[in-house]
Protein backbone atom coordinates (compact mmCIF):
# COMPACT_ATOMS: atom_id res chain seq x y z
CA UNK A 1 0.00 0.00 0.00
CA UNK A 2 1.38 2.96 -0.60
CA UNK A 3 2.16 5.96 2.13
CA UNK A 4 0.25 9.32 1.78
CA UNK A 5 2.41 11.97 1.95
CA UNK A 6 3.29 13.98 5.42
CA UNK A 7 1.94 17.36 4.39
CA UNK A 8 -1.25 15.78 2.98
CA UNK A 9 -2.12 13.86 6.57
CA UNK A 10 -0.90 17.07 8.35
CA UNK A 11 -3.24 18.66 6.69
CA UNK A 12 -6.12 16.11 6.78
CA UNK A 13 -5.34 15.89 10.80
CA UNK A 14 -5.96 19.53 10.75
CA UNK A 15 -9.23 19.64 9.07
CA UNK A 16 -10.45 16.84 11.18
CA UNK A 17 -9.41 18.83 14.32
CA UNK A 18 -11.96 21.94 12.66
CA UNK A 19 -14.76 19.62 11.81
CA UNK A 20 -14.31 18.07 15.22
CA UNK A 21 -14.58 21.34 17.08
CA UNK A 22 -17.09 22.84 14.41
CA UNK A 23 -19.57 19.91 15.57
CA UNK A 24 -18.66 20.68 19.65
CA UNK A 25 -19.84 23.42 18.94
CA UNK A 26 -23.07 22.82 16.77
CA UNK A 27 -23.76 19.72 20.02
CA UNK A 28 -23.39 21.93 22.76
CA UNK A 29 -25.46 24.73 21.81
CA UNK A 30 -29.11 24.97 23.53
CA UNK A 31 -31.95 23.89 21.37
CA UNK A 32 -34.68 26.32 19.94
CA UNK A 33 -36.33 27.76 23.06
CA UNK A 34 -33.57 27.20 24.92
CA UNK A 35 -31.83 30.61 24.36
CA UNK A 36 -29.13 31.00 27.44
CA UNK A 37 -29.71 34.32 29.60
CA UNK A 38 -26.74 36.99 28.38
CA UNK A 39 -25.14 37.90 31.46
CA UNK A 40 -22.24 40.19 30.64
CA UNK A 41 -19.90 42.51 31.90
CA UNK A 42 -17.41 45.17 29.95
CA UNK A 43 -13.82 45.50 30.83
CA UNK A 44 -12.89 48.62 29.72
CA UNK A 45 -9.47 50.56 29.86
CA UNK A 46 -10.58 51.95 33.32
CA UNK A 47 -10.16 48.45 34.43
CA UNK A 48 -6.80 47.98 33.27
CA UNK A 49 -5.37 48.15 36.21
CA UNK A 50 -6.97 45.53 37.58
CA UNK A 51 -6.40 43.29 34.50
CA UNK A 52 -2.79 44.09 33.97
CA UNK A 53 -1.81 42.14 37.56
CA UNK A 54 -1.94 38.55 37.04
CA UNK A 55 -3.27 38.30 40.48
CA UNK A 56 -5.33 40.38 40.90
CA UNK A 57 -7.11 39.44 37.44
CA UNK A 58 -7.52 36.01 38.22
CA UNK A 59 -9.46 36.91 41.82
CA UNK A 60 -11.73 38.86 39.46
CA UNK A 61 -12.23 36.39 37.06
CA UNK A 62 -13.11 34.25 39.63
CA UNK A 63 -15.77 36.75 41.15
CA UNK A 64 -17.16 36.97 38.37
CA UNK A 65 -17.28 33.53 37.75
CA UNK A 66 -18.53 33.09 41.33
CA UNK A 67 -21.27 35.84 40.27
CA UNK A 68 -22.80 33.83 37.02
CA UNK A 69 -21.43 35.91 34.65
CA UNK A 70 -21.62 34.40 31.37
CA UNK A 71 -19.80 36.95 29.40
CA UNK A 72 -16.52 39.11 30.04
CA UNK A 73 -16.38 41.66 26.84
CA UNK A 74 -12.46 42.92 27.50
CA UNK A 75 -11.40 45.64 24.97
CA UNK A 76 -8.60 45.08 22.57
CA UNK A 77 -8.55 48.40 20.36
CA UNK A 78 -8.84 52.03 21.75
CA UNK A 79 -7.27 55.45 21.08
CA UNK A 80 -5.78 54.28 17.72
CA UNK A 81 -3.91 51.09 19.46
CA UNK A 82 -3.90 47.72 20.44
CA UNK A 83 -4.16 46.60 23.99
CA UNK A 84 -2.37 43.32 22.88
CA UNK A 85 0.63 42.55 21.40
CA UNK A 86 -0.15 43.52 17.68
CA UNK A 87 2.44 42.98 15.24
CA UNK A 88 -0.08 44.52 13.12
CA UNK A 89 -0.44 47.66 14.92
CA UNK A 90 3.50 47.51 15.84
CA UNK A 91 4.67 46.95 12.17
CA UNK A 92 2.22 49.87 10.61
CA UNK A 93 3.71 52.21 13.49
CA UNK A 94 0.53 53.16 14.93
CA UNK A 95 1.82 52.42 18.17
CA UNK A 96 5.67 51.81 19.32
CA UNK A 97 5.01 49.83 22.17
CA UNK A 98 3.82 46.22 23.30
CA UNK A 99 1.11 46.48 25.85
CA UNK A 100 1.58 44.16 28.00
CA UNK A 101 0.67 43.43 31.78
CA UNK A 102 2.59 44.16 34.76
CA UNK A 103 4.48 40.96 35.29
CA UNK A 104 5.43 40.81 31.20
CA UNK A 105 2.62 38.74 30.32
CA UNK A 106 -0.32 39.25 27.41
CA UNK A 107 -3.21 40.36 29.20
CA UNK A 108 -5.71 39.54 26.83
CA UNK A 109 -4.17 36.19 26.51
CA UNK A 110 -4.05 35.22 30.02
CA UNK A 111 -7.58 36.64 30.34
CA UNK A 112 -9.41 34.45 27.51
CA UNK A 113 -7.68 31.88 29.60
CA UNK A 114 -8.53 32.25 32.99
CA UNK A 115 -12.47 32.79 31.48
CA UNK A 116 -12.18 29.29 29.47
CA UNK A 117 -10.86 27.89 32.62
CA UNK A 118 -14.04 29.00 34.61
CA UNK A 119 -17.01 28.60 31.67
CA UNK A 120 -17.03 32.26 30.71
CA UNK A 121 -16.79 33.02 27.42
CA UNK A 122 -14.30 36.15 26.46
CA UNK A 123 -15.03 38.24 23.79
CA UNK A 124 -12.14 40.95 22.28
CA UNK A 125 -14.21 44.21 22.34
CA UNK A 126 -13.23 46.51 19.40
CA UNK A 127 -14.12 49.80 21.63
CA UNK A 128 -13.14 52.33 19.17
CA UNK A 129 -14.20 50.56 15.80
CA UNK A 130 -13.95 53.49 13.52
CA UNK A 131 -12.88 55.73 15.84
CA UNK A 132 -9.38 57.38 16.59
CA UNK A 133 -7.58 60.26 18.19
CA UNK A 134 -7.12 63.32 15.94
CA UNK A 135 -3.12 63.16 17.21
CA UNK A 136 -3.01 59.25 16.47
CA UNK A 137 -0.41 57.78 14.36
CA UNK A 138 -3.06 56.20 12.72
CA UNK A 139 -4.84 59.80 12.29
CA UNK A 140 -1.97 61.77 11.09
CA UNK A 141 -0.24 58.45 8.72
CA UNK A 142 -3.61 58.67 6.42
CA UNK A 143 -5.50 61.34 6.51
CA UNK A 144 -6.79 60.39 3.18
CA UNK A 145 -8.47 57.38 5.01
CA UNK A 146 -10.69 60.35 7.30
CA UNK A 147 -14.17 60.97 6.23
CA UNK A 148 -15.24 64.92 6.85
CA UNK A 149 -18.70 66.70 7.45
CA UNK A 150 -20.25 68.92 4.41
CA UNK A 151 -17.75 72.25 5.58
CA UNK A 152 -14.71 70.19 5.78
CA UNK A 153 -14.45 69.33 9.30
CA UNK A 154 -12.69 66.32 10.61
CA UNK A 155 -13.91 65.94 14.08
CA UNK A 156 -16.70 65.04 16.24
CA UNK A 157 -16.99 64.94 20.16
CA UNK A 158 -17.77 61.87 21.64
CA UNK A 159 -17.30 60.08 25.39
CA UNK A 160 -13.70 59.25 24.54
CA UNK A 161 -13.31 63.42 23.64
CA UNK A 162 -12.66 65.07 20.07
CA UNK A 163 -12.08 61.96 17.79
CA UNK A 164 -11.79 61.77 13.86
CA UNK A 165 -13.95 58.71 11.52
CA UNK A 166 -12.18 56.26 9.17
CA UNK A 167 -14.08 56.06 6.36
CA UNK A 168 -16.23 52.78 6.25
CA UNK A 169 -17.01 53.02 2.40
CA UNK A 170 -12.65 52.61 1.73
CA UNK A 171 -11.10 49.82 0.55
CA UNK A 172 -8.21 50.48 2.28
CA UNK A 173 -10.08 51.17 6.01
CA UNK A 174 -11.88 47.85 5.66
CA UNK A 175 -8.93 45.80 5.44
CA UNK A 176 -7.08 47.75 8.30
CA UNK A 177 -10.64 46.94 10.32
CA UNK A 178 -10.61 43.52 8.79
CA UNK A 179 -6.76 43.34 9.59
CA UNK A 180 -7.07 43.71 13.21
CA UNK A 181 -9.88 41.79 13.93
CA UNK A 182 -8.52 38.84 12.53
CA UNK A 183 -4.86 39.09 14.28
CA UNK A 184 -7.32 38.65 17.09
CA UNK A 185 -8.79 35.96 16.15
CA UNK A 186 -6.38 33.63 15.10
CA UNK A 187 -3.76 34.92 17.39
CA UNK A 188 -6.46 33.99 20.72
CA UNK A 189 -8.85 31.59 19.16
CA UNK A 190 -11.59 34.19 20.49
CA UNK A 191 -14.90 32.55 20.73
CA UNK A 192 -16.11 35.73 18.74
CA UNK A 193 -15.47 39.50 18.57
CA UNK A 194 -17.43 42.42 20.05
CA UNK A 195 -18.63 45.70 18.21
CA UNK A 196 -20.02 48.73 19.44
CA UNK A 197 -21.87 52.15 18.54
CA UNK A 198 -18.34 53.42 17.28
CA UNK A 199 -18.49 50.57 13.93
CA UNK A 200 -20.52 53.61 13.24
CA UNK A 201 -20.43 57.07 11.36
CA UNK A 202 -22.11 59.40 12.75
CA UNK A 203 -24.59 61.12 10.26
CA UNK A 204 -22.65 64.29 9.18
CA UNK A 205 -20.20 62.71 7.98
CA UNK A 206 -19.56 61.11 4.62
CA UNK A 207 -18.86 64.45 2.67
CA UNK A 208 -15.32 63.44 1.77
CA UNK A 209 -14.22 63.35 -1.98
CA UNK A 210 -14.16 59.04 -2.43
CA UNK A 211 -17.91 58.87 -0.70
CA UNK A 212 -19.01 61.83 -2.82
CA UNK A 213 -17.48 59.85 -6.18
CA UNK A 214 -18.93 57.09 -4.55
CA UNK A 215 -21.89 58.47 -4.16
CA UNK A 216 -22.35 60.15 -7.56
CA UNK A 217 -21.38 57.01 -9.38
CA UNK A 218 -24.38 55.25 -7.57
CA UNK A 219 -27.20 57.34 -8.17
CA UNK A 220 -26.00 60.11 -10.65
CA UNK A 221 -25.98 63.20 -8.04
CA UNK A 222 -23.86 64.89 -5.83
CA UNK A 223 -25.15 63.97 -1.82
CA UNK A 224 -27.93 66.21 -0.57
CA UNK A 225 -26.59 68.93 1.50
CA UNK A 226 -28.78 67.95 4.37
CA UNK A 227 -27.09 64.70 6.45
CA UNK A 228 -30.56 63.48 7.35
CA UNK A 229 -32.13 62.68 4.10
CA UNK A 230 -33.54 59.79 4.25
CA UNK A 231 -32.16 58.43 1.13
CA UNK A 232 -28.29 59.70 1.40
CA UNK A 233 -28.81 58.20 5.50
CA UNK A 234 -30.22 54.48 3.63
CA UNK A 235 -27.05 54.84 1.08
CA UNK A 236 -24.58 55.10 3.99
CA UNK A 237 -26.58 52.90 6.06
CA UNK A 238 -26.23 50.14 3.18
CA UNK A 239 -22.69 50.65 2.65
CA UNK A 240 -22.17 49.78 6.58
CA UNK A 241 -23.96 47.07 6.33
CA UNK A 242 -22.17 45.35 3.73
CA UNK A 243 -19.05 46.22 5.16
CA UNK A 244 -20.64 44.19 8.04
CA UNK A 245 -21.68 41.53 6.41
CA UNK A 246 -17.78 41.20 4.90
CA UNK A 247 -16.03 41.26 8.42
CA UNK A 248 -18.89 38.69 10.16
CA UNK A 249 -17.99 36.12 6.92
CA UNK A 250 -14.11 36.75 7.75
CA UNK A 251 -14.83 35.92 10.95
CA UNK A 252 -16.48 33.13 10.45
CA UNK A 253 -14.26 31.93 8.25
CA UNK A 254 -11.32 32.04 10.26
CA UNK A 255 -12.85 30.65 13.34
CA UNK A 256 -15.58 28.84 12.49
CA UNK A 257 -18.82 29.07 15.21
CA UNK A 258 -17.47 32.31 16.48
CA UNK A 259 -19.68 34.62 17.40
CA UNK A 260 -20.13 37.93 16.29
CA UNK A 261 -21.72 40.23 19.05
CA UNK A 262 -22.80 43.95 18.74
CA UNK A 263 -23.43 46.29 21.62
CA UNK A 264 -25.28 49.38 19.26
CA UNK A 265 -27.46 52.18 20.88
CA UNK A 266 -31.42 51.72 20.81
CA UNK A 267 -32.45 51.44 16.83
CA UNK A 268 -33.75 54.33 16.39
CA UNK A 269 -30.76 56.83 17.33
CA UNK A 270 -28.42 54.19 15.93
CA UNK A 271 -30.13 54.40 12.50
CA UNK A 272 -30.63 57.90 11.92
CA UNK A 273 -27.74 59.00 13.90
CA UNK A 274 -25.19 57.21 13.56
CA UNK A 275 -26.22 55.21 10.60
CA UNK A 276 -26.27 51.57 12.06
CA UNK A 277 -29.09 49.65 10.67
CA UNK A 278 -28.91 46.86 13.47
CA UNK A 279 -32.26 45.33 12.59
CA UNK A 280 -31.01 44.53 9.46
CA UNK A 281 -27.75 43.04 10.73
CA UNK A 282 -29.69 40.99 12.95
CA UNK A 283 -32.42 39.91 10.30
CA UNK A 284 -29.80 38.97 8.23
CA UNK A 285 -27.25 37.17 10.45
CA UNK A 286 -24.56 39.38 10.45
CA UNK A 287 -24.74 39.25 14.51
CA UNK A 288 -25.31 36.50 16.68
CA UNK A 289 -26.08 38.17 19.85
CA UNK A 290 -27.05 41.80 20.58
CA UNK A 291 -26.47 43.99 23.55
CA UNK A 292 -28.55 47.66 23.42
CA UNK A 293 -27.53 50.07 25.15
CA UNK A 294 -30.30 51.51 27.12
CA UNK A 295 -28.51 53.75 29.59
CA UNK A 296 -31.61 56.08 31.45
CA UNK A 297 -31.31 57.24 34.59
CA UNK A 298 -34.87 56.16 36.03
CA UNK A 299 -37.34 52.76 35.43
CA UNK A 300 -40.08 55.72 33.51
CA UNK A 301 -37.77 56.44 30.58
CA UNK A 302 -36.15 52.62 30.60
CA UNK A 303 -39.09 50.60 30.07
CA UNK A 304 -40.72 51.63 27.05
CA UNK A 305 -37.07 50.78 25.34
CA UNK A 306 -37.75 46.71 26.27
CA UNK A 307 -40.91 46.61 24.28
CA UNK A 308 -40.31 48.03 20.70
CA UNK A 309 -40.66 45.80 18.30
CA UNK A 310 -37.27 45.49 16.61
CA UNK A 311 -36.25 44.29 20.53
CA UNK A 312 -38.69 41.77 20.54
CA UNK A 313 -37.68 41.13 16.97
CA UNK A 314 -34.28 40.35 18.48
CA UNK A 315 -35.08 38.38 21.11
CA UNK A 316 -36.80 35.62 19.13
CA UNK A 317 -33.63 35.52 16.97
CA UNK A 318 -30.65 35.62 18.54
CA UNK A 319 -29.76 36.04 22.58
CA UNK A 320 -30.56 39.84 23.15
CA UNK A 321 -29.99 41.53 26.04
CA UNK A 322 -30.13 45.63 27.49
CA UNK A 323 -27.02 47.04 28.58
CA UNK A 324 -27.16 48.74 31.82
CA UNK A 325 -25.15 51.96 33.57
CA UNK A 326 -23.66 50.12 36.68
CA UNK A 327 -22.03 53.46 37.54
CA UNK A 328 -19.17 55.55 36.46
CA UNK A 329 -17.10 57.77 38.38
CA UNK A 330 -19.08 60.85 38.17
CA UNK A 331 -22.64 59.25 38.08
CA UNK A 332 -23.37 56.25 40.32
CA UNK A 333 -25.82 53.91 40.22
CA UNK A 334 -27.66 52.58 42.98
CA UNK A 335 -28.59 48.71 43.93
CA UNK A 336 -31.76 48.62 43.67
CA UNK A 337 -32.13 50.69 40.44
CA UNK A 338 -29.94 47.80 39.11
CA UNK A 339 -32.18 45.39 40.42
CA UNK A 340 -35.12 46.84 38.87
CA UNK A 341 -33.47 46.71 35.36
CA UNK A 342 -32.25 43.14 35.15
CA UNK A 343 -35.76 42.02 36.54
CA UNK A 344 -37.80 44.32 33.88
CA UNK A 345 -35.45 42.90 31.67
CA UNK A 346 -36.09 38.92 32.68
CA UNK A 347 -39.80 40.13 32.39
CA UNK A 348 -39.34 40.36 28.90
CA UNK A 349 -37.01 37.40 28.26
CA UNK A 350 -33.83 39.77 27.93
CA UNK A 351 -30.43 39.34 29.31
CA UNK A 352 -28.09 42.18 30.75
CA UNK A 353 -24.52 43.81 30.02
CA UNK A 354 -23.18 45.30 32.81
CA UNK A 355 -21.05 49.13 32.15
CA UNK A 356 -18.29 48.54 33.60
CA UNK A 357 -16.07 46.14 35.37
CA UNK A 358 -15.25 48.59 38.11
CA UNK A 359 -18.39 50.20 38.87
CA UNK A 360 -20.06 46.85 39.64
CA UNK A 361 -18.57 47.21 43.33
CA UNK A 362 -16.39 50.21 43.71
CA UNK A 363 -18.26 53.38 42.17
CA UNK A 364 -21.79 52.63 43.81
CA UNK A 365 -23.13 54.10 47.17
CA UNK A 366 -23.51 51.47 48.67
CA UNK A 367 -20.16 49.43 50.07
CA UNK A 368 -18.51 47.23 47.67
CA UNK A 369 -19.29 44.57 50.06
CA UNK A 370 -23.50 45.20 50.13
CA UNK A 371 -23.03 45.28 46.19
CA UNK A 372 -21.44 41.97 45.73
CA UNK A 373 -24.00 40.36 47.87
CA UNK A 374 -26.80 42.30 45.92
CA UNK A 375 -25.28 40.89 42.68
CA UNK A 376 -25.11 37.36 43.89
CA UNK A 377 -28.80 37.25 44.85
CA UNK A 378 -29.90 38.93 41.80
CA UNK A 379 -27.77 36.41 39.32
CA UNK A 380 -28.16 33.01 41.87
CA UNK A 381 -28.95 30.07 39.80
CA UNK A 382 -32.29 30.16 41.49
CA UNK A 383 -32.93 33.82 40.24
CA UNK A 384 -31.96 32.73 36.64
CA UNK A 385 -35.20 31.69 34.02
CA UNK A 386 -35.16 28.11 33.63
CA UNK A 387 -34.36 28.22 30.19
CA UNK A 388 -30.81 29.92 31.11
CA UNK A 389 -29.05 26.76 29.78
CA UNK A 390 -25.44 28.52 28.88
CA UNK A 391 -23.22 26.42 26.23
CA UNK A 392 -19.47 25.60 26.69
CA UNK A 393 -17.45 27.95 24.72
CA UNK A 394 -15.46 26.85 22.25
CA UNK A 395 -12.52 24.94 22.41
CA UNK A 396 -9.16 26.26 21.67
CA UNK A 397 -8.45 26.12 18.11
CA UNK A 398 -6.32 23.10 16.71
CA UNK A 399 -2.81 23.55 16.16
CA UNK A 400 -1.09 22.52 12.90
CA UNK A 401 1.55 20.43 13.16
CA UNK A 402 5.25 22.19 11.58
CA UNK A 403 5.61 20.54 8.08
CA UNK A 404 9.52 19.95 8.17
Amino acid sequence: MAHSHPARRSRRRVLAAALLSAWILAWSQPSQGQQQELRGVWLTANDMPVLRDRERMQATVDQLAQLQFNRLYVVVWNGGMGYYPSQLTESRGFQSFTYRGLQGQDVIGELINAGRSRGLVVLPWFEFGLMAPPDSELAKQHRSWLTQKRDGGLTSISAAGEVVWLNPFRPDVQQLITDLVLEVVNQYGAEGVQFDDHMSLPREFGYDPFTVELYRKDTGKAPPANPDDPAWVKWRADRLTAFMQSLSQAIRTARPGALVSISPNYYDFAYKLQLQDWRRWVQTGIADELLIQIYRPDLASYLPQLSKPEVLEARDRIPTAIAVLSGQRNRPTTLPLIREKVEANRGQGLGTGFFYLESLWSLGPEPASERITGLKQLLAPQNLPAASTVPPPLPPPPVAPTLH
